[in-house]
């Protein structure tokens, strides 16, 4: 069985009813699912879950209020097909407008994408949808991406720029099942899976540099999964030549999380924050894995494949905003040693599409000129696995409540990282 959770807000205070059903039914009489309503920024946050649906099923629903019948307009989402088929998403960035004129055109980049891959089932948004978190920005954005959000399923990550100092708007403007237990005043983390792939969604903005209850999460997480592809969604990047790299919470969320990753087999983590190009050979240990490839026809086109590599690939598809940072030459070792690709997109929005089955993943990036629309491949990778991934027979379970313990463990692994980089300053 699959679920889905919808999330809408309005001015006035009104029912929160939802009606699901699948295409070709008749959605008027599906039946009446109740939600919940609450006050959040003088608006009004509705929320409801639709459980039980079937695989692999293309849906349609409205949201609205019964009694006073009322009803939004048509939307459509598709559940996962629960098998090793082949699954398509599209993953974007940093949206982060201010403006409606830079929402608009956010937005062409991901009507691009769209029509780049039309058979695409989910999105991916890897935060910072707005950047002041007004009211009136969430409106842009809620407005210009309605031809998406209405017609698939996203993934949201949250971004600092609706996560830092904006306490719980990031959980009130997405329906999310978060971590039971978890903290959700800057943000969610959650996963869930898809096809044969299994994506974990982490909060970045969670307790500087990442709290111990995320990180045992997450290893319990991966570590209980037994799909062949592991993937990781996170906004403040790893692996980044932008200009936040060098900045010490990313320094020291690196010397965290990057052996955590190498630890659980993670084969590729996507990220944003840092509004330029960057996608790494697979690398382990900080260091580029020897990789062989294979080139063979897949989907009718011919794709080079890295072949079973031992590492994970680190993935920054700039941004589908207008607010871009250049390639940062300073960035700490060895992010440009061990990169495959580092550029700027000064010139336009980017886009990636990703297609993947048991066997194979291919991605693609995309730029949409900002003068003539124009849009065009600007990078290209495949990965190729021979072999099923083995389960983790001897893992035990890890505590993720939020308690002394966890927090004791937090503290002390920030102040261990404090004094590493207090001690390399004085070295140099």
């Amino acid at each position: 069985a699959t679920s889905r959770g919808f999330c809408w807000y309005t001015d006035e205070k009104a029912g929160s009813d939802i009606q699901v059903a699948p295409v070709g039914a008749d959605l008027t009489k599906a039946e009446i699912i109740e939600g919940v309503r609450y006050p959040s920024m003088s608006k009004y946050v509705h929320k409801a879950v639709a459980d039980n649906l079937k695989p692999d099923t293309k849906y349609q629903y409205r949201v609205g209020d019964n009694e006073a019948g009322v009803w939004s307009k048509t939307g459509y989402s598709t559940t996962s097909s629960k098998t090793d088929d082949e699954a398509n998403f599209i993953v974007f960035a940093d949206v982060q407008a201010s403006s409606e004129e830079n929402f608009q055109q956010a937005a062409k980049v991901l009507k691009s994408a769209v029509n780049v891959m039309p058979n695409y089932e989910f999105a991916v948004g890897l935060g910072d949808f707005v950047n002041d978190c007004t009211n009136e920005e969430w409106d842009s954005y809620f407005r210009n991406f309605e031809f998406m959000n209405m017609n698939t399923t996203l993934v949201p990550v949250a971004g600092n720029h609706e996560g830092n100092l904006q306490w719980f708007k990031f959980n009130n403007m997405f329906n999310i099942g978060a971590v039971e237990d978890s903290a959700t005043i800057t943000g969610c983390y959650y996963s869930f899976d898809w096809d044969d792939a299994h994506f974990a969604v982490l909060n970045s903005n969670d307790m500087y540099p990442m709290s111990a209850s995320q990180i045992n999460w997450l290893k319990n997480d991966m570590n209980e999964s037994e799909a062949q592809w592991k993937i990781v969604l996170m906004h403040r990047a790893l692996y980044s030549a932008g200009k936040n790299i060098n900045k010490p919470d990313t320094v020291i969320m690196r010397n965290l999380l990057l052996p955590v990753i190498d630890e659980l087999g993670i084969d590729v983590v996507f990220a944003g924050h840092d509004h330029m190009y960057m996608r790494t050979e697979p690398v382990k240990g900080e260091k580029v894995q020897e990789t062989k490839t294979i080139t063979e026809v897949w989907n009718g086109e011919s794709t080079t494949f890295a072949l079973n590599p031992d590492g994970t690939t680190h993935i920054l598809p700039s941004t589908a905003g207008t607010k871009r940072y250049s390639v940062n030459e300073d960035a700490i070792p060895p992010i440009l040693e061990n990169s495959a690709l580092a550029r700027d997109t000064k010139d336009g929005g980017v886009f990636a599409t990703v297609s993947l089955d048991s066997e194979h993943f291919v991605y693609k990036a995309y730029m949409v000129d900002d003068e003539t629309g124009e849009t065009s491949l600007i990078d290209s990778y495949g990965i190729k696995k021979t072999e099923k991934r083995p389960a983790n027979d001897s893992f035990v379970e890890l505590p993720t409540d939020r308690n002394e313990e966890t927090a004791k463990q937090h503290i002390n692994t920030f102040v261990a990282e404090i004094l590493k980089m207090v001690i390399s300053y004085f070295k140099l």
